[in-house]
């Protein structure tokens, strides 16, 4: 009996506590659940936790959940203006964007700040439809954690109807050295050795592999290199 109580109360917060949740995240707007900055993403954690432990344990008191869930979407909301009228504020409680890209080359001191790897920058550029970066002209990570891409005026999409074209050279960057570290199968790929390899790094000035942070070779044999320490000047983006 005692335990059919409990689950009572289980059900009737459930019941009660779910429409005031969904009320209150209207409220606090879409971005809460859209692209989520640091902040809202705080909040909905926030309201997660204390949303779940109301539910799982009947013993907490259940106006105090409802108390807390309103406090934090009125915080959230207030917080949420501050950093509209106030950019000094709006910049102290989230991320900038970070150029990660700029011209074919990886900016190797913004990637490793913001802790990303080669491998996430990769990934996301081939979700944005882009699998050779020197086709990149700027790509910004964005305070949200995606990333914004833009290409090279000549790499700007057309249709194959606009320009009457009945075969399309696919332009793909197979990554070859990570971080000092060579891909041997895809050498092997392109019928290449090391040999080769070292040659067209020395005629570009490089004469050690480990001086490498990213290269990439696409179909033509063409390499698109990011040396550990290269001195980029990368145009300023703010908020």
């Amino acid at each position: 009996m005692e335990l059919l109580k409990e689950l009572a109360i289980v059900l009737g917060r459930i019941v009660t506590i779910l429409p005031l949740l969904l009320f209150m995240t209207l409220y606090m707007g879409r971005r809460s659940i859209g692209q989520l900055p640091i902040f809202d993403f705080l909040a909905i954690i926030t309201l997660g936790a204390v949303v779940g432990a109301d539910i799982a344990d009947p013993k907490i008191e259940h106006i105090h959940t409802a108390f807390a869930i309103v406090m934090i979407a009125v915080f959230q909301k207030i917080v949420a203006r501050l950093k509209i009228h106030n950019r000094w504020f709006g910049r102290l409680v989230t991320f900038e964007p970070t150029v990660v890209i700029q011209d074919g080359v990886m900016i190797v001191k913004n990637i490793n700040r913001i802790q990303y790897s080669v491998d996430n920058i990769l990934l996301m550029l081939r979700e944005k439809d882009i699998f050779d970066i020197s086709e990149v002209h700027l790509a910004i990570i964005e305070g949200s954690g995606n990333i914004t891409v833009l290409r090279k005026g000549e790499s700007t999409p057309v249709t194959r109807k606009d320009l009457s074209l009945s075969n399309d050279n696919i332009s793909i960057g197979y990554p070859l050295i990570v971080e000092g570290t060579v891909y041997e199968a895809i050498l092997k790929e392109f019928s290449l050795d090391k040999a080769w390899l070292e040659d067209e790094l020395q005629s570009k000035g490089i004469t050690q592999i480990n001086q490498v942070f990213f290269a990439s070779i696409n179909v033509n044999k063409q390499l698109q290199v990011t040396l550990h320490q290269q001195d980029i000047k990368t145009p300023p983006i703010f908020h």
